[in-house]
């Protein structure tokens, strides 16, 4: 719901009224944590940087299989 620079009202807007149908009484109405309440958990991608690559790797180790040239 924040970045760098603080809130960002139109994301939490579209969520509020597109999202849940709000009307734009009902959003203004809200607080930020009433808000996040109803929008449930957060599932926001966030980059895969070297530490999580290294985690999904040795979770999912590549497999050794036969010669691709056999066909």
């Amino acid at each position: 719901m924040t970045s760098g620079k603080g809130i960002n009202w139109p994301e939490l807007m579209r969520a509020g009224l597109n999202g849940l149908g709000m009307t734009p009484d009902a959003f203004w109405r809200l607080t930020p944590a009433e808000l996040q309440l109803m929008m449930g958990p957060s599932h926001a991608q966030v980059p895969l940087l070297n530490d999580g690559l290294a985690q999904l790797m040795a979770a999912y180790p590549d497999e050794k299989r036969g010669n691709c040239d056999a066909g």
